[in-house]
């Protein structure tokens, strides 16, 4: 069983800020895949489904971001798995934005909630980073985080979620490249 998070901040206010995409990648795998029912567990939100054969539990935080790390650990000890069953869906400042990058461990860029997950959990996790861009200052980073995707942006958006739910099953399968370059592709279309 792999336990896939996607990260972001709960409530409709929150729901198309940039910060949120994790949570927008989530729901997107889960739909796509045909997984089941939400159910409130760990803090969370959980959906359980199959992916190429795979058992995957998707489990969006209900902490808010900065909490995030506690949610994870509880579906981590819960099923007894390690940080190598974990995958974080999450926004990424440090890539352009639309581009999707796998990285397996690392730092947390200024992020809250990986910061609060490598507290929780050490840094030793899988990380599907999707660009969100940076502002060009850090005094703008805030706003641009917290900022909702603008028209203009949503046909580029809805085009990179669906790439990534296509393309879940390399992912699945521990073919990073593989999925990050089939995510490429499906963008250039």
């Amino acid at each position: 069983m792999q336990i896939w998070v996607g990260l972001g901040n709960p409530g409709p206010d929150y729901a198309m800020q940039r910060h949120n995409v994790g949570f927008m990648a989530a729901d997107v795998i889960a739909e796509m895949h045909g997984f089941g029912p939400v159910q409130r567990k760990f803090s969370g939100w959980v959906q359980e489904g199959r992916i190429g054969g795979h058992k995957v539990l998707l489990l969006k935080p209900a902490t808010f971001m900065n909490e995030s790390g506690r949610s994870v650990a509880e579906a981590l000890r819960f099923y007894k798995l390690g940080t190598d069953a974990l995958t974080v869906l999450h926004d990424e400042l440090d890539l352009a934005p639309f581009k999707v990058k796998v990285k397996q461990g690392g730092g947390t860029a200024g992020h809250n909630g990986l910061r609060s997950i490598d507290q929780h959990l050490g840094p030793a996790f899988r990380r599907v980073r999707i660009g969100i861009g940076h502002p060009g200052h850090k005094d703008r980073v805030t706003g641009h985080v917290l900022g909702n995707y603008s028209k203009a942006e949503r046909d580029d958006l809805a085009q990179m979620l669906g790439a990534i739910g296509a393309e879940a099953e390399w992912l699945v399968k521990g073919d990073d490249a593989r999925f990050m370059n089939e995510v490429a592709l499906r963008m250039q279309e």
